[in-house]
């Protein structure tokens, strides 16, 4: 599909969506003016998207150093009276919860959405954390789409419900939910207000202790008189029929369990909740009392479930309550229609419809995540190694970070030992510093730095830590899509910003060791790293080398080959380096492919015979 379409359809038009593109086009129908966000899969693609179309759209786009900072963005446009959208991934949530916390104390003007997607089963992410919880935490309304067509239709009802209320509103998405393509019926694209006027008023806008205690007053009333729109909004659907056993559901879970009760054709009531917080207690009473068993479908957390069963203790109910606390489903990992089956079959006592996954799409082979061929980070890696080696150090730590260097943790770099979120690599190193007499060599990538490395690498020099720093500078955002970051000369629509320097980031904050390196160049990039290893304090080594699928490699006949006459199967490219574009043929023998190499060389310089070079 064209994305330009997003943008460009007219009123009654059907495009086929993913439920991020469907995201963007309910951002365009709702008037929003200004975006911001930083790239996190499952949200990735919603940035991509308004990237393109922002600037023809007449919205303000960016991506934001961080979320926390993104979320601020948004705030103060809406406070201003400019519609505003923030987006994230789910752990994206953590970083700017500081800020997400207060804003429903200070309230909006213009509507204001944060999207949260979540990923059960954690397809690309470092936990599984249920973001329903911060609907909770922070006191401020949810609703939970199934599908792109009512992400579409719920970005316009969420603007409005915000503005009513002067309220956020969080979205909460999955994996399966922003990755679904489906039919979008498209509305009206509405002309965003760009600029608005912000009307000074510190009691309202400044939560210091004495203004905070109205602040949270007024805010519960509001949670409080939301619950009569949550307990009366149609997107809260009861699908009658005609069963003693119900279902109480949300989000992608509802898709499977429609599946399966009309494939089995199942006399089984359900409940689907949309507007699922304030949670609408009196339409779930409603729901149940004339229910024998409910059964609750939800990912992740039993969250739903505990409100449900605190609904039935209060009204002395006595209902049989199946869901993840008595283990009828799992507590952990997302659902499928198998899984909703094997429930199924267990409060129904009856044998049910299986989907055969075999049939139903085709099984591909199992292949582990690895590095690109070419990709600067693996000899960094290598190089690293080969210099820890040669000092003859054992029992060296390499904290890392978020991105697609995790890899690093695979064999044969075994260099990841430790990792907990977006800039905690550096943290933590200042933590093996001084817990450890350890050597300590810790990862972390250019928007990674940006994002969360600056505060930690100020603690470590203000507290004459000892580590040594690989800022691995590939030139983009590289895991999540591509995107750029503060380290570019462009903004997040293309148009050309002022590039800002990691080098003289770390000048400023006070590293006397500072060295930059080209990663492909093997000898010297080991010689650095060695004296880093021996530098006694902070040293930082920048590795900057384009990501290899953003770097334009010249069309060309020349193609690396082993010499078969002076290759001993020493296995160094193999073992050491283990570039993905080589590999060894039935006899033995070492070979390039030449469809997967990216001619980076670093294969020749590592060669202890040299046996590799240009095929002539």
């Amino acid at each position: 599909m064209n994305i330009q379409e997003v943008l460009k359809a007219k009123e009654n038009e059907q495009l086929f969506l993913l439920g991020n593109e469907a995201t963007v086009r309910g951002a365009l129908e709702s008037g929003v003016g200004i975006a911001a966000t930083y790239p996190g899969t499952p949200s990735s693609e919603i940035g991509d998207v308004f990237s393109k179309i922002a600037d023809d759209a007449g919205i303000y786009f960016e991506f934001s150093t961080n979320e926390k900072v993104a979320l601020e963005v948004a705030a103060a446009a809406s406070v201003s009276g400019v519609r505003s959208f923030t987006f994230m991934k789910h752990v994206g949530l953590n970083v700017a919860s500081d800020s997400f916390m207060s804003v429903p104390y200070t309230s909006v003007e213009g509507g204001m959405v944060i999207l949260s997607a979540d990923d059960p089963s954690m397809f690309s992410s470092q936990n599984e954390q249920d973001n329903r919880h911060y609907a909770r935490l922070a006191n401020i309304p949810m609703v939970e789409p199934s599908n792109p067509q009512e992400i579409k239709d719920l970005m316009k009802y969420s603007y409005d419900l915000s503005e009513q209320f002067k309220i956020p509103i969080l979205m909460r998405t999955t994996t399966r939910v922003s990755h679904m393509r489906g039919v979008v019926n498209t509305g009206v694209v509405t002309e965003p207000k760009k600029k608005g006027f912000f009307k000074r008023d510190p009691k309202r806008f400044v939560p210091v202790p004495s203004t905070a205690m109205v602040m949270h007053k007024v805010l519960v009333e509001k949670m409080d008189n939301m619950k009569q729109v949550t307990n009366n909004s149609p997107l809260n659907q009861i699908i009658n029929r005609k069963g003693k056993v119900g279902v109480i559901t949300s989000g992608g879970a509802f898709n499977y369990v429609m599946d399966v009760i009309v494939e089995n054709q199942l006399e089984v009531n359900v409940l689907k909740l949309t507007l699922t917080y304030p949670f609408p207690d009196e339409l779930v009473l409603k729901f149940i009392k004339d229910l024998e068993t409910v059964v609750i479908v939800e990912e992740v957390d039993p969250i739903m479930e505990n409100e449900v069963l605190s609904i039935i203790g209060k009204n002395g109910l006595k209902k049989i309550v199946h869901g993840k606390l008595d283990g009828t489903l799992p507590m952990i990992y997302e659902y499928s229609p198998n899984i909703i089956i094997n429930a199924m079959e267990k409060v129904l006592d009856k044998n049910l419809i299986k989907y055969d996954a075999n049939e139903s799409q085709i099984k591909l082979p199992e292949r582990p995540p690895t590095l690109c061929p070419g990709c600067p980070h693996r000899a960094a890696y290598f190089s690293v190694k080969r210099a820890a080696k040669l000092l003859k150090l054992e029992d060296v730590i390499y904290p890392t970070d978020i991105g697609c260097y995790t890899l690093g943790v695979s064999s044969p770099y075994n260099a990841a030992d430790y990792l907990l979120s977006m800039g905690s690599s550096i943290g933590t190193s200042c933590g093996f510093s001084k817990a450890t007499n350890q050597s300590i060599v810790s990862f972390i990538g250019d928007s990674t730095f940006f994002h969360a490395g600056i505060p930690p690498l100020i603690n470590a020099v203000h507290n004459k830590d000892r580590f040594v720093l690989v800022i691995l500078d590939n030139r983009t955002t590289a895991m999540t899509g591509g995107q750029p970051n503060p380290g570019l000369p462009v903004d997040g629509m293309g148009l050309e910003s002022p590039e800002i320097s990691i080098e003289e980031i770390v000048k400023a904050i006070g590293v006397q060791f500072l060295r930059t390196i080209n990663p492909l160049n093997v000898k010297k990039s080991q010689q650095t790293f060695k004296e880093a290893l021996e530098f006694d304090g902070v040293s930082v080594v920048i590795s900057k080398h384009p990501c290899m699928l953003i770097k334009k490699v010249k069309p060309s006949d020349k193609f690396l080959e082993v010499n078969q006459d002076k290759c001993d199967t020493c296995s160094v490219c193999l073992q050491e380096l283990s570039c993905t574009a080589i590999f060894t043929d039935e006899d033995g023998t070492v070979h390039i492919d030449p469809q997967l190499c990216n001619k980076c060389n670093v294969c020749v310089q590592v060669c202890p015979e040299k046996a590799i070079g240009i095929k002539k």
